[in-house]
């Protein structure tokens, strides 16, 4: 196939290429930053600025491009609360990569959106049909709904068939970001303070390879699952306590975990249902919390 990836230089997007790579698909790349982690990816990688439009449309690409996986975006919650302009960003990136998708004729497209979008429901397995609007939590959360209501107008107004994702706190190897685990682990190294908000926040913690086998898993099941929504996570929730006392104890480090309160836009718990998309995708996750936090652990170890 001929795959196009937007965010190709982030932590899924990486991962993905390098994966889509090895099987022999033709990748094509997008992203404003360079793919320090993988070689590999960099080489197959456009730089450009994907909020501005001219340079979208003058991008080279391929004619005959099978789909576009949309991955790019500002993905810290609270930091686009501090930030909204970043959430608006996200909704322009997403438009121009629609826009993009319907000027080349390329059929299939598929959008990496988030759990946030169920906001604080008091469930506890979150299934595809309990988002709703009044739930938004934040301006991340915005543009993500944004987002989803975007690609499904495109499919009714343009017949571009889709796949939306909602992954849910992805970690592991090709992140050094300010996300949860790998700032805990910076932090355990040090052994500075591990700061959870929210003594009972508990979320569903999806290693890096789960959430690329259920965007590989769609791919190859395009036509069973087109035009619906998966939850892709592991189904199961991990307390931020529990993930900093096992940083801790991995790291063998003398961090003290402080817990503070909730911040405003962030979800206090999730745990995804992820019975759709095992029946339609043939989903399944194969790494627990505590295997996938121990090669997180081992990954930084070594590369950071």
């Amino acid at each position: 196939m001929k795959i196009l990836v937007t965010g190709s230089s982030g932590t899924i997007g990486t991962r993905l290429c390098e994966t889509l790579l090895e099987r022999g698909d033709h990748v094509i790349g997008v992203d404003w930053a360079e793919s320090k982690w993988q070689p590999a990816v960099e080489a197959v990688t456009l730089h450009t600025d994907l909020r501005d439009a001219e340079a979208v449309r003058a991008l080279d690409i391929p004619k005959d491009i099978d789909v576009v996986i949309h991955l790019a975006a500002n993905a810290r919650v609270y930091e686009l609360v501090e930030h909204p302009n970043r959430a608006r960003d996200n909704v322009l990136t997403l438009f121009n990569a629609l826009e993009l998708t319907r000027q080349h004729g390329i059929p299939r497209f598929m959008f990496a959106s988030s759990r946030e979008s169920y906001g604080n429901i008091p469930a506890k397995e979150l299934r595809e049909n309990m988002a709703r609007i009044e739930n938004c939590e934040s301006p991340y959360t915005a543009s993500k709904i944004a987002g989803e209501a975007f690609v499904e107008s495109y499919t009714r107004c343009y017949g571009l068939d889709h796949i939306i994702f909602r992954f849910s706190n992805v970690y592991g190897a090709y992140d050094d970001s300010e996300r949860v685990v790998p700032l805990f682990i910076r932090r355990a190294k040090k052994n500075e303070p591990l700061t959870v908000f929210g003594k009972e926040k508990c979320l569903d913690f999806t290693y890096i390879d789960d959430a690329v086998a259920g965007i590989l898993a769609a791919l190859d099941r395009f036509e069973d699952a087109k035009n619906g929504t998966y939850n892709i996570a592991c189904g199961k929730g991990t307390t931020l306590i529990h993930l900093a006392e096992r940083v801790k104890e991995l790291l063998k480090s003398a961090s003290p975990v402080d817990v503070g309160d909730s911040r405003t836009g962030e979800v206090i718990r999730y745990v995804a249902d992820i019975t759709k998309a095992r029946r339609i995708l043939g989903y399944e996750p194969n790494t627990s919390f505590e295997e996938g936090i121990r090669k997180a652990v081992a990954w930084y170890e070594e590369c950071m």
